[in-house]
């Protein structure tokens, strides 16, 4: 009979497997993405669901079994913003992608991260361009136009004051020695 086999045991004890998921529990908190292989990726997608499930209702008894698992700052980040965060979604929280073979040793390798997930890049390129919509540069034509019927002289650029180079003889690219070429002769034998 196979009765309770539902869990992968992943190659380790059952003591060393609850430390490898609360250490990735608490980096997937902390990052809101990690990087793992697919069969652990597989296995901790239902323990990141049910904290989150729990960090939805912000209770006492609900912020106590989140501490079994995870450690006291990372139950703060999970109860002040990603459970809010979260509040109105039923559930599938996670999403997993699948990255393929890794290059050691052939291991299929997955990100688990959670469905609302965007990198700092992509965030960093909507930044910036919300600022230039928001702000956008006047032309030099206008600037001085404008300085002008405030009666300001309009600026001028400050020139930059180049640093004194010491003129180095310049070098003229080593050509190759040309070996001499070299026959070889045949030796008549006098036989």
């Amino acid at each position: 009979m196979r009765h309770g086999m539902v869990n992968r045991k992943l190659g380790r004890t059952s003591a060393h497997r609850n430390a490898l998921f609360r250490n990735q529990l608490a980096s997937l908190i902390d990052k809101e993405r990690i990087i793992t292989t697919l069969p652990k990726a597989k296995e901790l997608r239902p323990q990141i669901e049910r904290l989150i499930t729990l960090a939805r209702t912000d209770s006492v008894h609900n912020r106590r079994q989140a501490v079994r698992v995870v450690d006291e700052s990372m139950v703060t980040k999970l109860f002040d913003t990603l459970g809010p965060r979260f509040a109105d979604r039923p559930g599938g929280y996670t999403r997993i992608i699948k990255l393929g073979p890794r290059r050691g040793d052939a291991a299929e390798v997955a990100i688990l991260e959670f469905v609302d997930f965007k990198l700092e890049a992509e965030a960093k390129e909507e930044a910036p361009a919300k600022k230039a919509k928001a702000a956008p540069k006047k032309p030099k034509a206008k600037a001085e136009a404008a300085a002008e019927e405030e009666g300001e002289e309009p600026k001028k650029p400050a020139k930059k004051s180049a640093a004194k180079k010491k003129a180095a003889p310049k070098k003229e690219p080593a050509k190759a020695k040309e070996k001499p070429k070299t026959t070889t002769k045949k030796k008549k034998s006098g036989k």
